[in-house]
């Protein structure tokens, strides 16, 4: 008898294993190796900095996978997410000055679920108006919201703290085991322990029945309502569930920078963890993972090397909306049918060419911006300048004279390995779809 093609899997994964078992098995190899990677990071990376680094990245981790519980898994673009984990942020900071004045005992490492509860409470009360509508008209409730409650920030300073917000003291309590959250390395840890707990959540909800009638609901609206689906009350419950984890986040960024201001509700706040989630891919769980970790490098790492990294923040965005809309995770993933018949090795040496004219057109538009900038912004303090270990002029022909001729032999490169790349995919596809090994 002809073996079926799920039989034929089985034989080929390894006896006795099955198809079910084997995602399983893969399941918790990613989840035991994210938790590895969290563990070993400030080990590896030990400096101040970049424990800070590893911070922030862990909270926007969190508050770009809650953000894409709306997007990604919802269909709801949200331009005032940043209300849920500001709200949080600043209940939870009421919180922890209260345990330090010794009005109320409460653990530090919980107060992320004061947080989380916190985002909750004001998703329960603006979801209610915002999830009425879908859409174009759900985003634009959403922008109202979120610039009605930076205004208020500014008009309440009891419990807002006016324009210099509500600073705090993580330290605040008995020590227990030693650890007090002075050090920078524990609070890390503490954010780890929760992003990874909150990533867990996340997941597992995205497998539930809510989970994916919310998919439904993003696919066609419609359709869900005819079956029986009250769609508004699904994105309502979503709209709860995202602003609890936005909240985490928030109770989180209170333990880690002990100041919260009306920034923490702002638009721009809003539109980092947009930024973050479209760059990583909203289309899959861990995009917004890897955006969060993008976004933390440009907005951390980059703006201490140079002040015009919003900049290049933004080209890089435009490029990935124009010719990758499906995020960093989209490349990853097309990968995967090579990687699972063995062609990515043919891939390979196109990939490195097409990599290389990119480090050159990156080093030319580098060049070009810091030369800009040193002329038009910051002249007064001479145009003698460094990049990258050369010191030069920027007033002189040579140090111009060589980007542009970065710009050519970059784009002439770029022009030849797209090419390479197209044809080497095109052979490779045909060889997939004809069945070639």
């Amino acid at each position: 008898m002809k073996p079926t093609m799920r039989q034929s899997y089985e034989h080929v994964m390894a006896p006795g294993l099955t198809a079910a078992s084997s995602r399983h098995l893969a399941r918790y190899l990613i989840w035991g190796l994210t938790a590895l990677v969290m563990a070993v990071a400030p080990l590896i990376f030990s400096s101040g900095f970049a424990i800070t680094l590893l911070s922030q990245m862990g909270i926007m981790i969190i508050f770009a996978l809650s953000y894409n519980m709306l997007l990604g898994q919802s269909g709801m673009l949200s331009f005032g997410h940043a209300v849920y984990s500001g709200m949080g942020a600043f209940i939870a900071v009421h919180v922890l000055n209260q345990v330090g004045a010794g009005a109320l005992w409460f653990p530090v490492s919980l107060l992320p679920l004061v947080g989380g509860l916190g985002g909750a409470f004001f998703g329960i009360l603006f979801g209610y108006v915002t999830t009425r509508k879908a859409g174009t008209t759900f985003a634009m409730i959403t922008l109202g919201i979120g610039e009605m409650v930076f205004a208020s920030s500014l008009m309440f300073p009891d419990f807002f703290g006016g324009e210099g917000g509500i600073s705090t003291n993580r330290v605040v309590g008995n020590a227990v085991l030693g650890i007090t959250y002075g050090p920078g390395r524990q609070v890390y840890y503490l954010i780890a322990l929760w992003c990874l707990l909150s990533m867990v959540a996340m997941y597992a909800w995205t497998q539930t029945p809510l989970g994916r009638i919310a998919n439904a609901v993003r696919d066609n609206a419609e359709r869900a309502e005819f079956v029986g689906y009250n769609t508004q009350r699904v994105r309502y419950l979503v709209v709860i569930l995202s602003a609890f984890f936005a909240g985490i986040s928030g109770g989180l960024s209170v333990i880690n920078f002990e100041i919260v201001s009306a920034e923490n509700v702002g638009a721009v706040h809003s539109g980092s963890v947009l930024l973050a989630t479209f760059i990583g891919g909203g289309g899959f769980f861990f995009g917004p993972v890897i955006g969060a970790v993008v976004f933390v490098l440009f907005a951390v790492a980059l703006s201490s090397l140079t002040q015009a990294w919003l900049l290049y923040l933004g080209l890089f965005f435009v490029l990935m909306v124009m010719f990758v809309p499906g995020g960093v995770s989209s490349l990853l993933m097309k990968q995967v049918p090579l990687l699972a018949r063995r062609k990515l090795g043919r891939m390979l040496p196109s990939y490195a060419v097409a990599l290389g004219a990119g480090v050159v057109l990156l080093a030319a538009l580098i060049l070009t911006v810091e030369l800009t900038y040193k002329l038009q912004i910051d002249s007064d303090n001479g145009t003698g300048m460094t990049l990258v270990g050369f010191a030069f002029d920027a007033a002189s022909f040579r140090p111009w004279a060589v980007a542009v001729a970065l710009w050519l032999a970059g784009a002439l490169a770029w022009r030849a390995a797209v090419a390479r790349v197209h044809q080497a995919w095109d052979a490779v596809q045909a060889e997939m779809a004809g069945g070639g090994v």
